[in-house]
């Protein structure tokens, strides 16, 4: 009977997580991995988008898979970053990097922090602000991809 329990409550585990995949890699090499996405987007014309968070994380997969099953945010992801998930959990926490990020962490999990091909941090982002009850808001995380998309630091939609 016990073993009968444990075996439905992993099942219904799994069941609510939805993809069983891990986001996070405890054991990354964060330097290594984030200057082999900063290449690639240079490479490619595009923008790292590092979501930090951990596998405990359910907001952290809320949001993979909100985008993931909307055409429209992938098509924008696919086309405008490199997306790359940072960890944070007991194991390795990742403080060193952090620190040069800002220390994006103080807004909870996940944020997120844009950063162009060079490496600069262009802004961090508080994923709160882009919640609707328990998902996500498509208008808002929308705005947010558009917002710091490489096209949006294209000087010739400011000049007068």
């Amino acid at each position: 009977m016990r073993y009968l329990f444990t075996l439905i409550l992993f099942i219904s585990l799994k069941a609510f997580a939805g993809d069983t995949t891990k986001l996070y890699n405890p054991a990354a090499n964060v330097k290594k991995d984030i200057a082999v996405a900063l290449a690639k987007a240079k490479k490619e014309g595009k923008h790292v988008l590092i979501q930090v968070g951990g596998n405990w994380c359910i907001w952290c997969y809320r949001f993979h898979d909100f985008v993931a099953k909307d055409t429209a945010l992938t098509r924008m992801v696919n086309a405008d970053y490199v997306v790359y998930h940072l960890n944070w959990s007991p194991e390795n926490k990742n403080l060193d990097y952090l620190k040069t990020l800002g220390f994006p962490q103080r807004f909870g999990f996940p944020v997120f922090v844009i950063l162009d091909a060079n490496g600069n941090r262009l802004h961090t982002q508080d994923s709160a602000l882009l919640e609707k009850e328990t998902s996500y808001d498509a208008e808002k995380v929308k705005g947010f991809f558009e917002a710091w998309s490489p096209a949006a630091f294209n000087e010739k939609l400011y000049k007068e």
